[in-house]
């Protein structure tokens, strides 16, 4: 047996399990890999001491499945489903005949060649499980203070270890004699003896991974453990820290800090090297494991889920929240496997032969550039190597050209510099503000504030905000008219109340913090005025807001209104003129006058009136009532209208044909029988 790849911290019941592990039984080829890997996430190496590495198997998930791969043939050996996604597994035998899942619904499946063995169900939610050789015990920790042990050979539920944690998140067992260990949620490392089912030894890694460097918030629990050799463990936290431990000393020997406050995912150990590589959700580092001084580290684009180091090699993966697997090589840490030795071949071409850029030591130029240094006539030579739009000359020859056409470029470069100084000693002479053209007040508002802001001393450092008069964005505002604030604009009045209000806001602000500084009174209150004070006169300052800004409404309000009647009052003084249509006859203002006039008389007169006109008769009926019928007075516009139809009339009449003549000659036709 060898190292294993244990998966990172779980959480607790019905959480979102996504976290899969992969298992190494053997090499495969890299790129067949990256086409079949779309369900990968965190990663695990099972290697055996009596196979040849041949097969390599992984778990995913959505849906879930395994499958398994065979770097001889560089296929996929087999695909099975499950009914749930996988925690951790195990390969128990030399190949993949004995398979153990553990799943997120406390299921715990057994595998052999043809499929799914066995099933049984845990009590408690597991999060890790280790096996022990030489008892066939397989050790299961979870969300439960118990150690549930199942053995394999007598087919039962064996008495639980009682740990004096609420849960356990990881555990492994020594290669070397055995030593079962958890870590706990209290940040604890228990040590049990498998033989005689006893604790042996508690260490307390969160209070050893607390030092004077690291900050840490909450309570360090152990998200990741591993065994080296027979006296050395290395432990991982949920706040970042790695804890290299002898196993004869309850402190640690070196503590690494990632500096992220990421729980640590995996944990490797590179022999030849004596490296420790440890792994979060972030970043990969590889430290020495006797002088903790850093080899290298690795960053990548998504989150980590686990670290996957292929034996005696220097190849390594890494799983994380994509579809694909990134897989990183280190000459540094061992030779390419066989299956992809080409990666050898590769770095040892870049070695020997650096790539240098083709156009270092040339300087390119356009057409007119040449025209300018007097070097026209080399097109064509082969001085001159045409490129795109130019051409690439020698650089040498480029500065000796530009020499030649312009002597006195050192006198300039010269003066420049003469100039520049010139200007840094003028800049610290008193200097008189000067307001731009355009918003000359709203400049002379900012200045006033930063002059404010620089008379309150800042206790602290912090990086102060940028001017708006130094700012090259706004740099038009102060100089196109077109940038000008118009205050007596609707929406700038509307607007002010509110600026001015927080100006007060903040120039009352500073002159406390000016008076906080020079009484030395930092976090107490202003003396004279407490807090109620402070609340009564902010609620008054909002009072105050707010009828100011209900004042401008109802000035903007009158402001329109007087001037609609205004508008008003200039149409209705203004002359009215009537245009005479063509053909219409211009009457005078006597009809109107003669019509008014009628209004006001009688309906008896009236009706006398109408029965003059001819518009009107009245008659008696044989019942003995009266019957009046009238005709209406049509305008002209109908009388025309009536004319042009009659006109129309005639005019269809007189072009009319008689169709008599056609049923004559009908008539006179033989019948058809």
């Amino acid at each position: 047996m060898a190292s294993r790849c244990r998966s990172g911290f779980q959480i607790e019941k019905r959480e979102a399990y996504r976290r899969m592990m992969l298992i190494y039984v053997e090499e495969l080829n890299l790129y067949k890999i990256l086409r079949c890997l779309q369900l990968v996430q965190p990663l695990k190496f099972q290697e055996m001491a009596s196979i040849s590495l041949q097969l390599f198997i992984f778990a995913g998930t959505y849906k879930p499945r395994v499958r398994c791969y065979d770097t001889y043939q560089l296929s996929m050996k087999f695909e099975r489903c499950l009914d749930s996604e996988v925690v951790t597994f195990e390969i128990l035998s030399d190949d993949y005949s004995k398979i153990v899942f553990l799943q997120c619904d406390r299921y715990v499946e057994f595998h052999s060649q043809h499929g799914r063995y066995y099933r049984t169900r845990i009590p408690k939610f597991g999060r890790d499980f280790s096996y022990h050789y030489p008892s066939c015990d397989l050790y299961f920790v979870g969300a439960s203070s118990e150690v549930y042990r199942l053995n394999l050979e007598q087919g039962r539920f064996l008495n639980s270890l009682q740990t004096d944690a609420s849960q356990s998140n990881v555990c492994d067992i020594n290669p070397a004699h055995c030593l079962f260990a958890t870590g706990t949620a209290e940040g604890k490392v228990e040590c049990w003896d498998p033989r005689a089912r006893n604790r042996v030894g508690i260490l307390d890694c969160a209070l050893s991974s607390m030092t004077t460097d690291t900050e840490i918030d909450g309570l360090p629990s152990i998200s990741a453990l591993k065994f080296k050799g027979a006296l050395h463990m290395v432990v991982g936290t949920t706040t970042g820290q790695v804890l290299l431990y002898d196993l004869r000393s309850s402190s640690p020997v070196i503590v690494k800090d990632h500096h992220y406050g990421l729980p640590i995912k995996s944990i490797e150990f590179q022999e030849q090297l004596d490296l420790i590589i440890s792994a979060d959700s972030r970043i990969v580092k590889m430290w020495n494991q006797n002088t903790g001084k850093m080899f290298t580290s690795i960053e990548t684009e998504h989150e980590i889920n686990d670290l996957c180091l292929y034996p005696n090699s220097g190849l390594f993966f890494l799983a994380n929240e994509s579809p694909k697997m990134n897989t990183f090589y280190v000459p540094t840490l061992g030779p390419a496997p066989r299956w992809c030795s080409f990666l050898d071949n590769l770095t040892e071409e870049l070695e020997e032969n650096p790539e240098t850029t083709v156009y270092d030591d040339y300087k390119f130029v356009t057409k007119k550039d040449l025209e300018n240094l007097g070097l026209a006539h080399l097109i064509g030579s082969p001085l001159l190597r045409a490129y795109m739009h130019g051409f690439f000359m020698d650089i040498r020859l480029y500065h000796k050209a530009k020499a030649m056409t312009n002597p006195f470029a050192y006198e300039e470069y010269r003066k420049e510099k003469i100039r520049q100084k010139i200007e840094e000693t003028r800049a610290l002479r008193v200097q008189i503000k000067k307001l731009p053209k355009v918003n000359k007040e709203l400049a002379m508002k900012f200045m006033e504030e930063e002059e404010a802001e620089e008379q309150v001393p800042r206790k602290k450092k912090g990086k102060s905000l940028p001017n708006i008069l130094r700012d090259e964005r706004f740099k038009v505002m102060f100089e196109n008219p077109d940038f000008q604030v118009d205050e007596a604009s609707e929406e700038f009045r509307l607007i002010n109340p509110i600026v001015s209000k927080a100006s007060e806001k903040r120039k009352k602000k500073l002159k406390q913090l000016q008076e906080h500084r020079q009484a030395e009174q930092v976090e107490e209150e202003l003396e004279g005025k407490p807090s109620d004070a402070e609340s009564s006169e902010s609620s008054d300052d909002d009072r105050g807001w707010v009828e100011e800004v209900q004042k401008q409404h109802k000035l903007l309000r009158r402001e329109q209104k007087l001037r609609l009647m205004e508008s008003r009052q200039q149409i209705l003084s203004k002359p009215k003129f009537f245009e005479i249509k063509t053909g219409e006859e211009f009457k005078s203002f006597k009809n109107a006058a003669q019509k008014h006039k009628l209004l006001k008389t009688s309906l008896e007169d009236r009706l006398k009136h109408e029965e003059k006109t001819g518009t009107l008769h009245l008659s008696d009926t044989t019942v003995g009532s009266k019957q009046l019928t009238f005709t209406l007075k049509k305008s002209e516009q109908q009388k025309k209208r009536q004319e042009a139809e009659k006109q129309h009339h005639e005019e269809r009449r007189r072009l009319r044909r008689s169709a008599g003549h056609l049923r004559g000659k009908a008539m006179k036709r033989n019948s058809f029988f």
